[in-house]
């Protein structure tokens, strides 16, 4: 087992001021690389997603402890004096510091940029916010809400006028992952010149800097796009098609591909068809090549046609649901799993870090804390006066069993 001392994070001690997703997704990532992070939790209900069930595993929310392995939790009334000085005194010792409150809220409690900056020149600080801290600060940063109101469900649906939310809060797992991009710029910046610095990150930025081509072909083309259902606004055949007994995806990027194709389908003619000779030719007769695709993929089932057509070099798979797409993973030599043991003492599977290092990959050894579980040790250590004492928890703190 990988330990700490070789993680390239180890060291790095992470307050984790956040709750919900974005941040708690992105300071798990940085405590898979090694950081030591310290979840501040109110001590009467704690993060909000220790709520959100069903489904429960453990006892626990199956939402938070998809985002919170490798962290340790401290239950902290930033309401108590005592708990505010404590705050206070882990943010002066941490190298990072992430919160997701609305603006203003960390500076009521004295735990704002400026106030830790002050006790801790060289602190990273994320702030993760819905619309940013301008005129929009007011306003309630809910996934689904920016889906609505940042584009996405306007290009997301079966049909015009038929919007959809995607299947999982996207927006918030993309911020989390722009946030960990940022804070780990900051601090390369920190060891190169000892300055820290304010890491901003929105959800509605951040969703119109997802949006790519679409985005592009706003601010480039004055294009504004729309509800295109399965099918894609650049690039044909590139959709999903009923077969015989289910749907099957085709993801024809190119000519040579679309060539591939044809043959089969046992249909080589329509790669010499004039409206489907290039892409753009295919695009502009979208809705004469589906019907010619459509009638013969129906002759077979959607197995049948992904094992026939891929050793052709065709992109085309079956709509897997999760159970299938951790089967697929698994077939194909991936590692999607991560197993800790619960604190129950029965194994946990958890999903496993994306990641993938040759020398310090990331760890996945500490199942998610329960609510206030190390708060005992986190404030003897917080209320040690030495100035002398380590900064890192990894230092003389021992992880749960």
């Amino acid at each position: 087992m990988t330990t700490s001392c070789a993680l390239p994070l180890s060291g790095v001690l992470v307050a984790d001021f956040g709750r919900v997703l974005a941040a708690p997704y992105a300071t798990m990532l940085l405590a898979d690389l090694g950081a030591d992070v310290v979840k501040v939790e109110h001590p009467a209900a704690g993060d909000d997603t220790r709520a959100w069930g069903p489904p429960h595993a453990h006892g626990q929310a199956t939402y938070f402890l998809s985002v919170n392995r490798n962290k340790r939790s401290v239950a902290l009334d930033l309401r108590d004096a005592t708990d505010r000085r404590r705050a206070a005194e882990l943010a002066r010792r941490a190298d990072v510091l992430f919160e997701n409150f609305r603006p203003g809220t960390m500076e009521k409690h004295g735990l704002g940029y400026d106030r830790v900056r002050a006790s801790n020149p060289g602190i990273v600080y994320c702030s993760i916010t819905g619309f940013g801290a301008g005129p929009g600060a007011a306003l309630p940063g809910y996934d689904l809400l920016i889906q609505a109101v940042g584009g996405l469900m306007s290009v997301t649906g079966p049909a015009p006028g038929q919007p959809v939310k995607t299947g999982v809060a996207l927006v918030d797992v993309l911020t989390g992952l722009h946030a960990t991009t940022g804070v780990l710029a900051a601090l390369r910046h920190r060891d190169a010149t000892g300055q820290g610095q304010h890491v901003e990150v929105d959800l509605l930025s951040t969703l119109l800097s997802s949006l790519v081509n679409q985005s592009a072909g706003y601010t480039l083309a004055g294009q504004v796009p729309g509800i295109l259902g399965n099918r894609h606004p650049s690039i044909a055949p590139y959709e999903v098609y009923p077969t015989k007994d289910g749907p099957l995806v085709v993801a024809v990027g190119n000519d040579r591909q679309f060539t591939a194709l044809s043959q089969g389908l046992g249909a080589p003619h329509l790669a010499d068809d004039p409206r489907f000779a290039t892409n753009p030719d295919r695009v502009a007769h979208l809705d004469e090549l589906t019907r010619e695709i459509g009638e013969l993929l129906a002759t077979r089932t959607a197995a049948e046609w992904f094992e026939h057509l891929t050793p052709l070099g065709v992109p085309c798979g079956p709509v897997n649901d999760l159970a299938q797409a951790f089967d697929l993973a698994e077939r194909l030599g991936l590692s999607p799993r991560a197993t800790v043991t619960g604190d129950d003492g029965a194994p946990m599977d958890l999903v496993a870090n994306p990641i993938s290092l040759s020398r310090t990959p990331p760890r996945h050894d500490r199942r998610p804390p329960r609510l206030g579980e190390h708060t005992g040790e986190i404030t003897d250590w917080l209320d040690t006066p030495d100035p002398t004492h380590p900064r890192s928890l990894n230092d003389e703190v021992k992880p749960p069993a």
